[in-house]
């Protein structure tokens, strides 16, 4: 199985959407979080948590203030979940 078969990026999309308080079309690949959406540290925090049980990973705050856009988020999960 592939890391792409198992993360579902329209999922994916939602479940960050659902956690950022946005609606998921608002959530394009480069759309920035914190300066476009006002991510702050507290809803960041929310999102890695949910990220983190949804998929079993554990996700360091010195990687999680590197997720900047909706692909960098993707990515790293695909990073994680390949091993």
């Amino acid at each position: 199985m592939t890391v792409e078969s198992t993360l579902d990026t329209s999922e994916l999309r939602d479940m960050v959407a659902d956690t950022l308080d946005v609606e998921s079309t608002a959530l394009t690949d480069d759309v920035l979080l914190i300066e476009e959406l006002g991510v702050d540290s507290v809803v960041a925090l929310e999102l890695a948590v949910t990220l983190e049980q949804r998929y079993g990973i554990r996700i360091p705050e010195e990687e999680l203030v590197k997720l900047r856009t909706f692909t960098d988020i993707r990515e790293l999960l695909s990073r994680k979940l390949s091993g």
